[in-house]
């Protein structure tokens, strides 16, 4: 690799505001507010009929605020912008595919975690590459916010083509979900599967299906 370019920040405050009167930063999100998360806890301990002030729950609500400053910290950065960190290799145009990337993640719906495993796979264009742990970190940047399955899948797919513009990118992601698994149905081992597809790959049955075995499909 003969050539490297890195920029990466985390989201900045834009000024604008959102319909509660929170400053929102680049991404759309206002900043996690520890005091109102740790006062909302408590609320919720109260309205289940706990005690918060008991033993076992008095550090509780402020754990649950640190807690949601890791699982959710990808609201507070571009995921997307890990990918910045690049390589030109002249005249490779050959499929880069990364499978298997642990994730995690919070359903939006009931709030329960989701887990699985991300699989990603593009075509450089001009020989335009990123660095590979940095498609991990992107994951996992995506992943550590509210999500749904479906927008989680499309936005990492959209952030490889709009940072390194290949000629093609596949995401393919698999994860079982604990709305599913502790509640409800109860369908333990149940696993979804989805899936984005942008440029070439959509284009190009040939190229698509070499990408599919490629990743295990």
């Amino acid at each position: 690799m003969n050539s490297e370019s890195s920029s990466y920040h985390r989201s900045e405050l834009t000024g604008g505001l959102d319909q509660f009167g929170r400053e929102v930063n680049d991404q759309g999100f206002s900043r996690l507010d520890k005091p109102r998360v740790e006062a909302a806890v408590r609320e919720l301990l109260l309205a289940i009929g706990e005690d918060p002030d008991r033993e076992g729950l008095a550090g509780t609500p402020e754990r649950v605020a640190r807690a949601c400053e890791e699982l959710l910290g990808g609201m507070q950065e571009d995921p997307g912008a890990h990918l910045r960190k690049q390589f030109q290799e002249e005249h490779n145009q050959e499929m880069v595919v990364v499978r298997d990337i642990p994730f995690s993640s919070m359903c939006e719906h009931h709030i329960l975690p989701f887990l699985g495993r991300a699989s990603v796979c593009y075509i450089p264009r001009a020989g335009r590459i990123t660095g590979l742990s940095k498609i991990a970190r992107c994951v996992t940047g995506y992943g550590h916010r509210l999500q749904v399955q479906e927008r989680l899948t499309s936005q990492i797919a959209d952030a490889l083509v709009r940072e390194l513009d290949p000629l093609g990118v596949m995401v393919v992601v698999e994860a079982e979900h604990m709305c599913m698994t502790m509640r409800g149905i109860r369908s333990a081992g149940s696993k979804t599967v989805t899936s984005a597809v942008r440029g070439t790959f959509k284009s190009d049955m040939r190229t698509r299906e070499e990408a599919l075995r490629l990743l295990g499909r």
